[in-house]
This record gives structure tokens, C-alpha cells and sequence, in this order.
């Protein structure tokens, strides 16, 4: 069975609200075994809202509609969904009586607009929303499910937990689901990863998907199937394949970040670590701060010229903040700090020094500046470097 979620609301478009209620939905709807193919956004415009809606119904069983259920001129779901399906848009009583109702314990009576909202197409089944003043329904029409659900959160999440999911769970007659696990890797590029992988990631069930992000690559393995045992029996499998190509590429799973890792790996060895910093100005300590182990780091702020960025300045600075620190694990990272545009990071150079097991090494990265991406690459692969020693 599959799906389409549209989010309805021009301040959406606007990027005056960021649109969490696609997010958790899809989550929702995966979990009870529905595929989204898609998630369409519009505006608040009768004729746009009634064509996205076509649109869906070309190519999906099941459509969520969210927003646009207010009493203001400019909520126009229930226009549009009636113009969709081609039905009038009528005055229901149940509807009607459950507004009168939610003002009635407010101790005052709706207005004309709040009766607007008592209105749906004809032949549309009311739903009754106790968590807030917009009325819902679902609509019927030639094989499909529309659910029209208001764009608050809070109401939203109620309806398609109390209302959405059961119906849906009843049509499936099964228990299929979808699940996904996410493998995190670190300092490795997308291309990198697609490389070792590429072949795993025409398999149809589980599928498998890469997601990039500064300094980090996720790979995303999900399946469905009719239990959620035969779906963790899939994504088991096809997880030890990706780790067999992958090896120590891959630092973590689900939410968690390489500092988190590195934290907890510092924890339970009982080792202390001291940092150095120059492109990347105290992130790599404010990281390991954040975590939950609270990692206590001996920090410095260092710059150096744009000659100094080599081996002997970072090992220098490495020996001396050790001497000073007495850490068991010293990093010392020397930059170019030119590019300062925040969407680059293959400029410049930085030389990262690493003091751990006795010995200290350095690795030499072509990436440079104080931009976002470039601090992001440099700590990542520096607290990669840390997590690969603690190993």
C-alpha cells in the first residue's frame, strides 16, 4: 500500500515553519508498513491544494493532508479536497455540534468563521478532534483514502495515532512493517562509501541508501516485511555485509556522533585527552563537552602561519601540550586558515598530530579555513583518528 503526504501552508513554502509533521508521519507510516514515494508541499491556494491532491491520488492509495483546517479565509483544505473529489462542501451536524461544544467550555459561542469549520464534502466521514477546535474527516473516493488532519503537532500526532493507525492496521490485515538502521561512518566521502557498497545498493528488500553529511557518510538499511522479526532477520544480514566492506569506516549507528563514541571509548579506558586547535577554535573540545560523559579536555587555541602548517610545527605543539597537560591522548591540529567561505573545505591544508600509545603520528588533509564544512571534516577526522587509537 502506499502513500502520499501533502503539508499544506504557504509559510511553509516561506520557510517560516519548518514542516516537522511530513518527518514524523512518514516515520509513522513506515512503521506500520506503508511505503511514502512521496511528500508534496503547497501553498494556500484552493486550485494548487486540489491539483496536489489529483496528483496523489495518480499514484498513491492513501493521502494525508496536514493544515489548512483553521476558521481563517485562508485555510482552504476542505474547499480543495471537495473540488478534488468533486463534491459539494456541506454542513455537518456532528461536526457542527462538536465545535459548539469545545466553545461551550470556554463559555462563549463560535463565530461565523469557527462554523466554517463544521463544513466537509458530501459523503466524507467526520472525525472528532478532543485535542483541539478544527474538525477532521476522512474522504472515500474511487479506491482511495484521504485523511485530512490539522497542521498542529500536537493534534495531528493524536489523530493519526488514535484514528490514521488503526484504520490503517485493519485495511492492511497484517502485521507488515518497515524498519531501518543507520550506520554512521566518519572522515570517508559519499563517493567513497558508494564505492566499497555501490552493489548492495540495488538490492530491492532491504534497500540499502547513503545520506551524506559534513565529515560523515550515514548508510541506511531498511526492509519490510510481515513481522518485525523477519524485517531485523533482513536488516542483520545485509548489516553484515556493509560491515564486512566497510570495517572501522564505520563508528557508530543509529543518532550517535563521533564525540559521543569517542566519550564513551575515553570513559571506559579511563584515559584523558588534551587538544589543540586551530581552524576548528575549541569545536573538537566543545563536542566532547556535550556529550553525556561530560569529557573533561585540557584545551589550547593555536595559530600558526600558513608556512607552519607542516609535521614538525604540529608534533612541536603536540610534545609541548602533553608536558603541560600530562593527557593521555594529545591532538594538535595546524591549519591554513585562508578560506573562510563556509560551504568549502577542499582548500588549504591542515596536519593533524596525534600523541597516543607512546607514539605520535601525523596526517596531512587537503582541507583548510575556519568555514563550517572545513571545521567539520578536520574534527571529524581528528576525533576519528583519536576513536581508531582508543580502539
Amino acid at each position: 500500500m502506499r502513500a502520499e503526504i501533502i503539508s499544506i501552508g504557504t509559510e511553509l513554502l516561506l520557510g517560516e515553519i519548518i514542516d516537522t509533521n511530513a518527518a514524523w508521519l512518514a516515520q509513522q507510516l513506515a512503521a506500520a508498513g506503508v511505503d511514502v514515494f512521496f511528500r508534496t508541499t503547497v501553498g494556500d491556494n484552493v486550485g494548487r491544494i486540489a491539483a496536489a491532491i489529483q496528483n496523489a491520488m495518480s499514484r498513491a492509495e492513501i493521502i494525508i493532508t496536514t493544515g489548512g483546517l483553521g476558521p481563517t479565509v485562508d485555510d482552504m483544505t476542505r474547499q480543495a479536497v471537495a473540488q478534488a473529489v468533486g463534491a459539494p462542501l456541506v454542513l455537518d451536524p456532528e461536526l457542527l455540534a462538536q465545535v459548539r461544544e469545545r466553545f461551550a467550555k470556554w463559555g462563549r459561542a463560535p463565530s461565523e468563521n469557527n462554523v466554517r469549520q463544521a463544513y466537509m464534502p458530501q459523503g466524507a466521514t467526520p472525525v472528532e478532534n478532543p485535542v483541539g477546535t478544527a474538525p477532521c474527516f476522512i474522504v472515500e473516493h474511487q479506491g482511495h483514502s484521504i485523511f485530512v488532519l490539522p497542521g498542529v503537532p500536537r493534534e495531528m500526532k493524536h489523530l493519526t495515532e488514535t484514528r490514521v493507525l488503526p484504520w490503517l492496521r485493519e485495511k492492511l490485515g497484517d502485521d507488515s512493517i518497515i524498519l531501518s538502521k543507520t550506520l554512521r561512518t566518519c572522515a570517508i566521502g559519499e563517493s567513497s562509501v558508494d564505492e566499497k557498497i555501490q552493489d548492495l545498493e540495488t538490492s530491492e528488500n532491504p534497500t540499502v541508501g547513503l545520506a551524506a553529511h559534513p565529515g560523515q557518510t550515514d548508510i541506511r538499511i531498511t526492509a519490510k516485511a510481515k513481522t518485525r522479526a523477519a524485517a531485523e532477520k533482513l536488516i542483520a544480514d545485509m548489516e553484515a555485509r556493509v560491515r564486512a566492506r566497510m570495517g572501522e569506516w564505520i563508528y557508530g549507528e543509529g543518532d550517535e556522533t563521533i564525540a559521543q563514541v569517542v566519550a564513551r571509548l575515553l570513559t571506559a579506558k579511563q584515559k584523558t585527552i588534551a587538544v589543540a586547535e586551530s581552524n576548528t577554535q575549541g569545536k573538537i573540545a566543545a563536542w566532547l563537552r556535550s556529550t553525556p560523559e561530560a569529557i573533561d579536555v585540557a584545551e589550547q587555541l593555536v595559530r600558526v602561519t600558513d608556512d607552519e602548517v607542516n609535521d614538525q610545527t604540529a608534533r612541536s605543539i603536540a610534545k609541548t601540550l602533553r608536558a603541560e597537560s600530562g593527557a593521555d591522548i594529545v591532538l594538535a591540529i595546524v591549519s591554513t586558515m585562508g578560506a573562510q567561505d563556509m560551504y568549502l573545505a577542499d582548500t588549504g591544508k591542515s596536519v593533524i598530530a596525534l600523541a597516543a600509545n607512546g607514539k605520535t603520528r601525523c596526517y596531512t588533509y587537503s582541507i583548510g579555513g575556519t568555514g563550517e564544512l572545513a571545521q567539520h571534516w578536520t574534527a571529524s577526522r581528528a576525533l576519528d583518528l583519536v576513536r581508531r587509537a582508543l580502539l
